[in-house]
């Protein structure tokens, strides 16, 4: 006798067996569960919910989920590349313009965002100093999976396995390996400033390369947290001993100085970007990237965003 367990995933089934008795109604397990057949441990199925009767569920995995607009935005768009090129090009032509005299673009110990002050360069070698995540660096394999839970927590051991393991999943950021290319044929030291831990350098040196981006070293043009400071500026005086800094890159208003992240309103802050000589060095020495998926621009409640002398009431709503 042919012993064969036919199942049929609808939300109700009826196995019939002639018992002498009648019928027998049974209703198969919930979705996930298992069920013995002819002695053996079936998955019904991995579906969330079982598909209507007469369709098949599709092969494989579920569906994926929507990617968020932001992830869409900064690591799908052509908007996002242009902008990335757009900055990286003009960050060369000011940096191959800039002599290696005067003051550098690097704040001095003790400046304010009101009162700047800034490094000298007394004929330094020329450097230009950038961020590494999402400003030369696009971490595509661990953002995948934020994309995934967008509601998740940062996970800082997930984060930190990523900087130890994730060189094959990373991209250069648009515009950045040309970028790096002209600064070097024009005697520019390319230099990183990361908050990526030190204890992990190899992993970052690696994720570099696999960029396109060159080869560094630790200290050398590659500064890295060290968890001695919480921000950039210690390793930013540092560099500018040693470098005529004549262009800083980042995505974050950290990447230019740890004022901006010195308790400031979202309202002030703003507000500080856009005043006095601090308001003058974009486009001058400080050149932004875009990122719209994570960091301390995501802030701001409505009332900072949307400033009461600016609302307007639709008149013509229903």
């Amino acid at each position: 006798m042919m012993r064969r367990a036919v199942f049929a995933l609808t939300t109700a089934a009826l196995l019939t067996a002639c018992g002498g008795r009648g019928e027998r109604v049974a209703t198969l397990p919930a979705p996930g569960q298992t069920y013995t057949a002819d002695g053996k441990v079936v998955q019904i199925t991995g579906l969330k919910a079982l598909p209507a009767p007469g369709e098949a569920p599709a092969a494989g995995a579920q569906a994926a989920a929507p990617v968020p607009p932001q992830f869409q935005y900064l690591y799908g768009s052509a908007e996002s590349l242009a902008l990335s090129r757009q900055a990286f090009r003009a960050l060369v032509s000011y940096a191959t313009y800039r002599k290696a005299a005067g003051d550098s673009v690097v704040l001095a110990p003790g400046a304010t965002l009101a009162m700047p002050r800034w490094e000298p360069c007394n004929g330094k070698q020329r450097a230009a100093v950038f961020d590494a995540d999402e400003t030369v660096l696009l971490n595509l394999g661990v953002e995948g999976l934020a994309a995934r839970n967008p509601g998740a927590a940062f996970d800082p051991a997930q984060w930190a396995r990523w900087e130890r393991t994730g060189a094959k999943a990373v991209a250069p950021v648009p515009g950045a390996v040309e970028a790096f290319a002209a600064l070097r044929d024009a005697n520019i030291a390319v230099i990183i400033n990361s908050n990526r831990s030190a204890s992990e350098y190899a992993g970052t040196i690696a994720a570099l390369k696999a960029a396109g981006l060159g080869d560094f070293m630790l200290g050398v043009d590659l500064f890295l947290n060290n968890q001695k400071s919480p921000g950039k500026d210690s390793r930013r005086t540092a560099i500018a001993q040693r470098y005529c800094v004549v262009a800083m890159a980042g995505d974050q208003l950290g990447d230019f100085t740890d004022l901006f992240n010195a308790g400031l309103s979202s309202t002030d802050r703003r507000r500080a970007a856009d005043t006095g000589p601090i308001g003058e060095m974009w486009g001058n020495g400080w050149f932004v990237l875009p990122n719209p998926v994570y960091g301390t621009g995501l802030k701001g409640g409505f009332d900072d965003i949307f400033p009461a002398d600016r609302r307007w009431v639709d008149g013509g709503a229903q």
